[in-house]
């Protein structure tokens, strides 16, 4: 229920040093729960959801919006091309008090880039975002941001990013933006080769912590290491975002957010004393909405936690079994857990590796020349 929501925004947060990205059918509740178990300062994102499904389903809003107070700093990202579906949307999701309200002009999957023209085709488009932007935030209280690529295709000089950033954060009250370092390909491959194919440009990002210095950037793409979030830190980079690692390995990476890049004492926390509170959250989910979520739903992202452990194979191959069967969370780790050993279980995280190659640590010596707007033929192009 939203009352059952804060009701305002201005507790004391963590700034937004180590956040996880927005992933389609990954960071939902049942990702975010466990997330904020693990780690209590790493913000964390919704999926994107569409405005218009926010417009159409809101009778149903909480399906889609709800989520518990612990579960803050958390980040709303919405995606559209209708500035009127937008302004509804932002306006509904209000009463759900999310931290900060992102737009998506990043993705370059074929179902949201190509079908509405939105993602990361919007790119394309600045002077719409920031019309986007401007309405978004005048129907919330909370900050906003923009989630984008580098690029789009053949559109991707620095100068072209540098165009986007000035337009859109000069007339708009856009002051933040998630940089993912590589340019989005529209045409002839899938969202996951976006995610390796387009080479790493870490060197656009550092360039506009130059070249805008009033504005707050946030870095993400080929970050999976607390040592390379804090080395991109070191770099400069206000925030760091970390995506499928923080799903794949959410014990071997969000367990180290806290102390490594927070600098907060360890809490001592094991994986049976999180899997103990997960289960009293997922047995209040299982079936919530009719037959769904299902316990296959609410697990999946649990089958990630015991990364490289032993027992983690025998464990996976018994959460398959158990999924076809179980009805509850109780008797889903009933089944499978005897595969863990206890001292998997009981030990508390251990210290991060180390000792990896810093990506970032000659990035200033290849930043690109710095950027010269083109002020009058911009505002009024």
């Amino acid at each position: 229920m939203v009352s059952s929501l804060r009701t305002h925004r201005h507790a004391h947060y963590p700034p937004p040093w180590f956040s996880v990205a927005p992933m389609m059918e990954w960071t939902d509740n049942h990702y975010r729960t466990l997330a904020r178990l693990i780690s209590k300062n790493a913000w964390l994102y919704t999926e994107m959801l569409a405005a218009e499904t926010i417009v159409y389903q809101k009778d149903n809003l909480d399906r889609f919006l709800e989520y518990s107070p612990e579960q803050h700093p958390i980040v709303l990202q919405i995606g559209g091309n209708n500035l009127e579906n937008l302004a509804k949307a932002t306006e509904l999701a209000e009463p759900y008090k999310y931290d900060e309200i992102n737009f998506n002009c990043g993705c370059p999957s074929p179902r949201v880039a190509g079908h509405g023209c939105f993602g990361a085709r919007l790119m394309l488009d600045p002077k719409f975002v920031a019309e986007a932007m401007s309405v978004i935030a005048a129907h919330t209280d909370a900050p906003v941001s923009v989630k984008c690529r580098i690029g789009v295709d053949d559109h991707d000089s620095y100068n072209e990013l540098c165009d986007f950033i000035y337009k859109v954060s000069s007339q708009s009250p856009t002051r933040h933006f998630i940089i993912h370092s590589r340019k989005a390909l529209l045409n002839g491959i899938s969202p996951a080769e976006n995610r390796s194919i387009p080479p790493l440009k870490y060197e656009y990002f550092y360039g506009l912590l130059r070249d805008f210095p009033d504005l707050r950037f946030t870095i993400n793409g080929g970050i999976n290491t607390v040592d390379e979030v804090n080395a991109a830190r070191r770099a400069g980079a206000h925030g760091v975002m970390v995506g499928r690692a923080a799903f794949q390995k959410p014990w071997h990476t969000l367990g180290h957010v806290d102390t490594a890049i927070y600098g907060a004492p360890s809490s001592g926390v094991t994986r049976r004393q999180i899997l103990e509170k997960f289960q009293v959250y997922g047995d209040s989910a299982v079936g919530k909405y009719g037959r769904k979520p299902t316990v296959r739903d609410v697990a999946r992202p649990l089958l990630g936690l015991f990364h490289s452990e032993p027992g983690n194979g025998v464990w996976k191959r018994k959460a398959d079994a158990a999924f076809l069967h179980c009805t509850t969370m109780k008797s889903f780790f009933e089944e499978t857990l005897v595969a863990i050993p206890d001292h998997v279980l009981d030990s508390p995280i251990g210290e991060p590796s180390s000792g990896g190659e810093d990506p970032f640590a000659n990035i200033h010596t290849l930043l690109p020349p710095a950027y010269e707007s083109r002020e009058q033929e911009l505002l009024y192009a």
